[in-house]
């Protein structure tokens, strides 16, 4: 497994088969994924290896990626971070198990997410969308510097869409 970047805190890294679990769980939380519109549900280990192989792996060879993010002093998996393309952008994300919350982690980990597309991205616009009434991680986007635009529709929800600017 790559190791993408390292933070005070965290190191970023590919994930692997073995992480399948880890999106299993933080799946079936539904406090998660309450923000999460229109995604299909990892609610098996069989749901979360096909994401894995169909989705995550494929982004890697195009040196993007959600990215496993492990917690330096304890190698805890809290969560995932990282970079796609959807639409023609690339896209930031982030999903961390609540426990995780209000910590900084995701603030963290989007700050070494946003500095790999501005070291290794070019073409397309960077972007990270949030529903509306998300409002931590609309903070996070702010924190990292991305700047409101718009809302837009997201399956059916409205969405804030911020850029980097930069």
């Amino acid at each position: 497994m790559k190791t993408i970047a390292e933070t005070a805190r965290l190191v970023l890294r590919e994930m692997t088969e073995a992480d399948a679990e880890h999106l299993v769980l933080l799946g079936r939380n539904p406090n998660v994924m309450r923000f999460i519109p229109g995604e299909p549900p990892v609610e098996t280990h069989a749901d979360a290896l096909a994401v894995v192989r169909e989705r995550i792996f494929p982004q890697y060879a195009l040196g993007l990626g959600r990215w496993a993010c492990i917690e330096k002093a304890t190698g805890a998996y809290l969560g995932w971070c990282g970079i796609k393309e959807i639409d023609g952008e690339y896209d930031i994300g982030y999903r961390f198990f609540e426990r995780h919350w209000g910590k900084g982690f995701a603030t963290e980990a989007a700050i070494a997410t946003r500095d790999f597309a501005r070291a290794h991205l070019r073409g397309n616009r960077v972007v990270g969308k949030a529903l509306v009434g998300n409002v931590a991680s609309r903070r996070v986007l702010e924190k990292i510097g991305l700047v409101y635009e718009k809302e837009e529709e997201r399956e059916g929800e409205r969405a804030a869409v911020y850029v980097l600017t930069e």
